[in-house]
């Protein structure tokens, strides 16, 4: 681990993120993926919004664009569309992603853009005082809703394979290798890929919810997740209250950078 850390992270220690987080094994669990894949450094960009996870790309040594709240997708595709030969990795999280971003996510879902989205989901807006985002769970407390919350949260991952992505996968901070595994599968995947990163905020969602201490959120992460190879094994009873994990979806659909590059030749040729 430690010549990954002279490789590809900046020297800007002590980080920001709380005691306990989950953000720093999610990020080392980015970074053994592009290392696992051998991703050239100077071909490879990292983009990220606002909020705990979307710091992580300030912490990394590579090309990277910390943007506007919610807006690190259309960024990404920017980036993507003038040189679709980078590799772009987005570091989002469940109230970046889904909130304020969640026009733009689903329609780069709906595009299928070659990029890969990593959304850390610890079911909060952890940086911003602890409101509740779109994937807090109903009932749940937070600094805007200090008797719970009413609404239903997003499943973002059949939110994603709705939209049109091409590769779904969730992990968790406990499964950190499964993560580092997912997360190489999307970036290798030609389209839009997105992993949804379960980890644990135990400052402000474990706090108000009582759900212990980072060790403890993190063996609830490992009592509550299935393996999809698990799940099929298992009757809709015996998979009430978990959740799986592991690649979730995936298939093939034209890619869009690719099919923009058509247009372009079509138009040099005078083709309609």
């Amino acid at each position: 681990m430690e010549k990954l850390i002279e490789k590809y992270y900046r020297p800007r220690l002590p980080h920001i993120w709380c005691p306990g987080c989950g953000n720093g094994i999610v990020t080392s669990s980015i970074i053994k993926a592009i290392d696992k894949l051998g991703l050239d450094q100077d071909k490879t960009v990292i983009v990220s919004g606002i909020g705990c996870s979307s710091r992580a790309s300030g912490y990394l040594n590579f090309d990277t664009v910390h943007s506007l709240h919610g807006r690190a997708l259309p960024v990404a595709t920017g980036i993507k569309l003038a040189d679709p030969e980078l590799n772009v990795i987005v570091i989002t999280g469940d109230g970046d992603g889904t909130a304020i971003g969640g026009n733009h996510f689903i329609h780069t879902a709906r595009r299928n853009i070659n990029l890969t989205v990593i959304l850390f989901n610890n079911n909060i807006y952890g940086m911003t005082g602890g409101q509740y985002s779109p994937l807090t769970p109903t009932d749940s407390k937070a600094t805007t809703a200090p008797y719970g919350t009413l609404e239903r949260a997003f499943d973002i991952a059949e939110l994603a394979k709705a939209a049109g992505a091409t590769y779904v996968a969730r992990g968790t901070a406990f499964h950190a290798n499964m993560l580092v595994d997912v997360i190489a599968k999307g970036i290798s995947h030609d389209g839009f890929s997105l992993i949804e990163a379960v980890t644990q905020c135990p400052i402000y969602f474990g706090r108000q919810n009582k759900k212990g201490d980072a060790s403890t959120m993190l063996k609830t992460q490992r009592d509550h997740a299935v393996t999809v190879e698990a799940a099929k094994k298992l009757s809709p009873e015996q998979l009430e209250g978990k959740f799986k994990i592991g690649v979730l979806h995936q298939s093939e659909a034209p890619e869009y950078t690719k099919q923009y590059q058509g247009i372009i030749d079509r138009a040099q040729k005078g083709a309609k």
